[in-house]
């Protein structure tokens, strides 16, 4: 057993005292004080304790959705035991399906904020604890639907957590466009936060009806659900920085445009990482979804051959995506965010953009927000991963 113990009284990571566990509410208030350094973004200490506990009270974090796990030692009691790293888990529901189109609802988990403190960096915990996590999720809230897997953003490469079994997905890029002070097309109107139901609703059955369909050569196809309960935490998010920095909060929750079966829309949140007022404060307005209805790329593997559209709708469609984009950009101005990000559309929007006068460009990430999963089998061990479909900014956690 002392070769378990550091000469400094800490465990070694292999010792058999360690454990995954629930963090008490004021442990939980410790963790938010540790990370407000690396993630309070424009916040002061105190507004970012008080926003990480508001968030606890948004929909896709309460009655058990969010849980904040810790590694810790067995022996020692609750909020007087350290804390070696930490970490946050998302329910996440999700779609699987295989390549007959036979769909099944699952669980998967986002995993967020990994956090080791300073004191206790470069001893092992961060990847003990993610070896631990990953054989506690496995059966984690299962009583509500199988879990399938679990996913992570990580800010630190592909390597670390590809090494512990969440191998990075093929593609994590974005197109990024500059905020323009621009008139608001007529073409588009604004979205309220009431408007975002009925839409998340209409988006699902969309989705429900293209995974639905046969895939060649694709055994596996799996996605996040972008439900309201998604936007909203990001929208939480959002509320609570504004009211702070600006005493207000942003009315439109994204655009539409277009008439119902033929529309498209975008839903979005302003992100402060620092206050506008200082030097390159790189701020952003991300799309969180893009929906454009009747694109036939949509939903699916990025590689399949459709063509988006038929002739007779393409260009209104055209026109409403650029009035969409166009509205994002007047949006960015004027709450002083620098960029609009767009994750991963689809080809057809893809070929809308390159195509517009919208100037934009393509930007690989490989460092930052780089989507990572683990997947269950149903033997009690891992298996190759399935095609993430719709790798979109609403799921990130």
């Amino acid at each position: 057993m002392e070769s378990l113990i550091a000469q400094n009284g800490l465990p070694d990571s292999n010792s058999p005292d360690l454990h995954p566990t629930q963090a008490t509410p004021n442990e939980c208030v410790k963790i938010w004080t540790n990370t407000s350094a690396s993630w309070k973004d424009s916040l002061t200490v105190p507004d970012y304790l008080q926003e990480q506990l508001f968030l606890t009270t948004a929909p896709l974090a309460k009655n058990n959705g969010m849980t904040t796990w810790i590694l810790v030692e067995k022996n020692l009691p609750q909020d007087h035991r350290r804390i070696l790293c930490s970490c946050e888990t998302f329910l996440k529901r999700s779609l699987m399906t295989d390549t007959d189109g036979k769909t099944e609802e699952v669980i998967v988990h986002g995993i967020a904020n990994v956090f080791c403190p300073i004191e206790y960096r470069r001893r092992g915990y961060a990847a003990r604890h993610m070896t631990e996590l990953a054989k506690a999720l496995r059966t984690w809230q299962s009583d509500q639907a199988r879990v399938a897997g679990c996913v992570l953003y990580s800010d630190i490469g592909k390597a670390f957590y590809a090494k512990l079994g969440w191998q990075p997905n093929p593609t994590n890029w974005h197109v990024e466009f500059q905020s323009m002070n621009i008139p608001r097309s007529s073409l588009a109107r604004e979205l309220v936060e009431d408007d975002l139901g009925e839409l998340c609703k209409r988006d699902e059955a969309i989705i429900r009806g293209a995974m639905a369909t046969s895939t060649d050569g694709v055994k596996k196809l799996v996605t996040i659900l972008p439900d309201l309960d998604h936007m909203l935490w990001h929208i939480g998010k959002e509320n609570f920085a504004t009211e702070r920095l600006f005493s207000k909060k942003p009315r439109a929750k994204g655009a539409i445009a277009g008439l119902p079966g033929n529309q498209v829309w975008a839903i979005w949140t302003h992100r402060y990482y620092m206050h506008p007022d200082a030097e390159s404060p790189s701020n952003v307005l991300y799309i969180l979804r893009l929906v454009v209805e009747g694109d036939s790329c949509a939903n699916k593997p990025s590689s399949t051959s459709e063509n988006g559209f038929q002739t007779n709708k393409q260009d209104r469609q055209v026109a409403s995506l650029i009035a969409v984009l166009q509205y994002a950009q007047a949006e960015a101005a004027e709450w002083r965010l620098d960029y609009i990000k767009l994750w991963e559309p689809t080809p057809w929007v893809q070929d809308v953009i390159m195509k517009s006068n919208i100037n934009h460009c393509i930007v690989e990430r490989e460092e930052d927000s780089i989507a990572s999963s683990l997947w269950y089998n149903e033997n009690g061990g891992y298996k190759a991963a399935p095609v993430w479909i719709n790798n979109e900014h609403y799921a990130w956690c």
